[in-house]
């Protein structure tokens, strides 16, 4: 017998953190995530509901900050076991989390008020990568006599993985997997997600669990359409929040395919994000996790995330500068939910300006800026300041890196029914996670659970 308890993901979709403990009374958290978004967020970014220090081993599905945002406070309040992840999830999970630290620093110090302490500092982030292992995929690892882990492509971001447990009880080994975030079998770059071991218990992401995306065919298309009537028609700006690792990178690649092909207008291109930056130049150099079909490309077309006009920008000077540019241009920056980072500064620059447009790509969770600018607020706060939307609000949500239900079942197709005890819902809003139960019981899975903050089971 183990026991499975959930402390983050749990019918919302950040803060990813689900807790395995082994009748050995040993402990194993898979991702240990931040909460994004406004209310009492803070809160659980601050107390994780257990203690840190009796944590034996963490497993990371893959680098983005609602996945291991909070590795460095774990660590801070006493966890000092073993990361186990990819070896690209370790490159970027270190870009990321330095780049988390110096955020709260910076945070911290425009409020002006010493009493709000970050979640962790630089120090706090280097003591964690100490502690990071790398797997390789599709290399059976035993942590110890009880455990074994497995890790296999989810095809999200680069180093992305399905977590596969193997757990030896008393009476007989039992197979939990951990999904991850599932990407899209039609991955521009990156190779779908694979099959996986059979299981007899799954936690499965269901972000857009009531959705099917638009073909990535057609995404070039709209974008070119986009930049176009924005900038060539309105001479205004396209602004385009992305997450810097996995969507920044589709974006500047189906640039790259417009530019090549003669059909980008003749405008300047800006990634204005140092963690994106260094993030695509370890896209780079890890060709060998590129689709067949990406790898045929490069024969022909050796940089595909640069092109004439292309400008990467990580200079805050240089970024300054961009914000002040009266001239059509496109701007990718982070955060997709545009909740930190440089894109914020340009929103309130470009954001009441109807010329101006601001293209949303992927899901926003309700509460952060993105979600408001999403569902259509006429008014949002931005650095303290009330900003009235006057900007057109645009969605190419092709490029989101998360599968749509149909990849999902798709995933899922590998698994045996009738084997197979309990689904577990996580990463989702609620109405989501109940659409696509059904979809699920339509197809012929059963004891399918979607579960409550700090809710156990014993399995």
């Amino acid at each position: 017998m183990f026991t499975l308890t959930f402390y983050g993901g749990a019918q919302t979709v950040t803060g990813s953190k689900h807790l395995v403990t082994l009748d050995n009374g040993k402990k194993v958290l898979l991702d240990c995530g931040m909460f994004q978004g406004k209310g009492n967020n803070d809160n659980y970014n601050r107390d994780f509901g257990f203690d840190a220090s009796s944590i034996n081993y963490l497993i990371l599905s893959h680098a983005h900050i609602d996945h291991t945002g909070l590795v460095p406070r774990l660590v801070k309040q006493g966890f000092s076991g073993q990361i186990f992840c990819t070896p690209p999830t370790a490159e970027l999970a270190a870009l990321i989390l330095k780049d988390s630290a110096n955020i709260q620093n910076n945070e911290v110090d425009a409020i002006h008020d010493k009493r709000k302490e970050p979640l962790y500092q630089a120090q706090d982030v280097d003591q964690a990568l100490n502690l990071l292992k790398t797997i390789p995929y599709n290399s059976s690892y035993e942590i110890d006599e009880n455990l074994e882990v497995l890790f296999t492509d989810a095809g999200h971001i680069l180093g992305s993985a399905v977590v596969n447990l193997t757990i030896k009880t008393k009476h007989r080994k039992k197979h939990l997997c951990f999904s991850g975030d599932i990407g899209r079998f039609d991955n521009r770059i990156l190779n779908s997600p694979q099959p996986f071991p059979a299981a007899d218990y799954i936690i499965c992401e269901s972000t857009y669990g009531d959705k099917l995306h638009d073909s990535l065919q057609n995404s070039e298309d709209k974008l070119k359409e986009l930049i176009i009537e924005t900038c060539i028609t309105k001479k205004g700006k396209l602004l385009i929040p992305a997450f810097s690792i996995g969507r920044t990178q589709e974006l500047i690649y189906s640039l790259n395919v417009l530019a090549e092909d003669g059909r980008l207008p003749d405008i300047p291109v800006f990634v204005d994000s140092p963690l994106a930056v260094y993030a695509t130049d370890i896209l780079k150099n890890n060709d060998e996790n590129f689709n067949p079909a990406m790898k045929e490309y490069l024969k022909f077309d050796t940089d595909p995330f640069g092109f004439k006009n292309l400008h990467y920008i990580t200079d805050k000077e240089e970024s300054i500068l961009i914000k002040e540019l009266n001239e059509p241009c496109v701007i990718i920056s982070s955060s997709g939910m545009m909740e930190g980072g440089r894109i914020r500064h340009h929103l309130k620059t470009c954001i009441q300006d109807p010329k101006n447009t601001i293209l949303v790509t992927g899901y926003c969770e309700p509460s952060t800026l993105g979600g408001q600018i999403s569902r259509g607020d006429k008014e949002v706060n931005i650095f303290g300041e009330t900003h009235e939307v006057k900007a057109d609000v645009q969605f190419l949500k092709e490029y989101s890196a998360h599968g749509d239900y149909g990849d999902m079942l798709k995933f899922l197709h590998c698994q045996d029914k009738e084997m197979l005890k309990y689904i577990f819902l996580v990463h989702g809003e609620i109405r989501v996670m109940e659409k696509f139960k059904n979809s699920l019981q339509k197809e012929g899975y059963q004891n399918i659970e979607i579960p409550g903050y700090m809710v156990s089971y014993s399995l």
